[in-house]
C-alpha cells in the first residue's frame, strides 16, 4: 500500500487525455446534458438510499468531471456543493451547466485542482460530506495520500462516501469475467494508447495516452480507517455501469449483471466512513 510507480508525466499524460474527451461526454447521449437540465438527478439508487438525507448540508465531490453528480446533490437539497476536477474544460462546463441550471457560487461551485491538492484548493476548510468515486480511485498513484486529503476535508461528524467499480474485476478475463486472468494485487501503472472513450469508442481523438492504477479493496480501507476516519460500512454490489464483460447483460434498472444461470460476483463496491464529533 502507499505510492505505485509510473511514467514521470502519468499526470500531464491523463489530463490532456481527459480535456479533451470534456466536449466529447457533454456532447454524448450517454451524459444526456438536456435531459439532465431536465431532471437534474443523475444519480445511483444505492448511492442516495446510503448516503441519505443532504437537505442543508455541504457536499464536497473529489474528481467530478463535469459536475452532473455534484448538481444532482444540489438538486436533492444540498445547502452547497463544491466540485473539484483536475480538467479545467471540465470545470467550465460544470460552471457553465451550474449557471444554467440557476445555482450561484453560493449553492454550487466549481475548483479546478489536482485531487491531492483539494485541502489547498476548496473554499472551505471542511464539509459534512465527502464524496467521490465511480472510475476515479484508477487515476491515482497514491491511495494513503488519497485517502488522508479526503479525510481532512470531513467535518467533524460528518463522513466520506465512495462509491467505486471493485477491483476485483481489473484480474478477470473481459470476455466472460470469470477466469482469473491478471495479477489483482499488481501496483504495475497500466499504460493504454486508446483512442476514442466510453460515452463514443469511434470518437476521433489525439490524446489517447493514459496512466492507471488499481487499487485493492483492502488497501482502500485501510487508507482511509489509517487517515483517523471510522469504517461505517463496506457494502459490495453484484452489479455495474457498463458492460464491463462480453457476458454481463442490462436489467430494467439499467445496471449488467452477470447471467441468471451464472455465479453472481462483486462488480461494484461503496463504503462510508465518519469523523467522529
Amino acid at each position: 500500500m502507499g505510492i505505485q510507480t509510473g511514467p514521470e508525466d502519468w499526470r500531464e499524460a491523463n489530463r490532456a487525455m481527459w480535456d479533451e474527451r470534456v466536449p466529447i461526454h457533454r456532447a454524448s447521449d450517454y451524459y444526456d446534458h438536456e435531459g439532465f437540465c431536465r431532471g437534474r438527478d443523475t444519480l445511483r439508487d444505492f448511492e442516495v438510499a446510503e448516503v441519505g438525507d443532504v437537505t442543508g448540508r455541504t457536499l464536497l465531490h473529489l474528481q467530478c468531471h463535469f459536475g452532473q453528480d455534484t448538481l444532482s446533490w444540489a438538486h436533492r437539497g444540498a445547502a452547497h456543493v463544491v466540485g473539484l476536477d483536475f480538467s479545467e474544460p471540465a470545470i467550465d462546463a460544470a460552471r457553465e451547466t451550474a449557471a444554467e441550471l440557476g445555482y450561484g457560487p453560493d449553492r454550487a461551485s466549481f475548483v479546478a485542482a489536482d485531487v491531492y491538492d483539494a485541502a489547498e484548493a476548496v473554499p472551505d476548510s471542511s464539509y459534512d460530506i465527502v464524496y467521490t468515486g465511480i472510475g476515479a480511485l484508477n487515476w491515482l498513484p497514491d491511495i494513503v495520500r488519497w485517502a488522508e486529503t479526503a479525510a481532512s476535508l470531513v467535518a467533524p461528524g460528518g463522513f466520506l462516501y465512495l462509491a467505486e467499480f471493485h477491483p476485483l474485476c481489473d484480474a478477470l478475463d473481459e470476455e466472460t469475467g470469470s477466469r482469473l486472468t491478471y495479477d489483482y494485487f499488481s501496483r504495475d501503472a497500466w499504460v493504454e494508447e486508446t483512442p476514442g472513450t466510453y460515452t463514443d469508442f469511434d470518437a476521433p481523438t489525439v490524446n489517447n495516452r493514459s496512466v492507471e492504477w488499481q487499487h485493492p479493496l483492502g488497501d482502500v480501507v485501510s487508507a482511509v480507517a489509517a487517515a483517523g476516519l471510522r469504517i461505517d460500512f463496506l457494502h459490495e454490489h453484484d452489479m455495474t455501469m457498463f458492460q464491463r464483460f462480453a457476458a454481463l447483460q442490462r436489467g430494467d434498472d439499467g445496471f449488467y449483471r452477470p447471467p441468471s444461470d451464472r455465479p453472481r460476483m462483486p462488480l461494484m463496491y461503496s463504503l462510508k466512513a465518519t469523523r467522529p464529533a
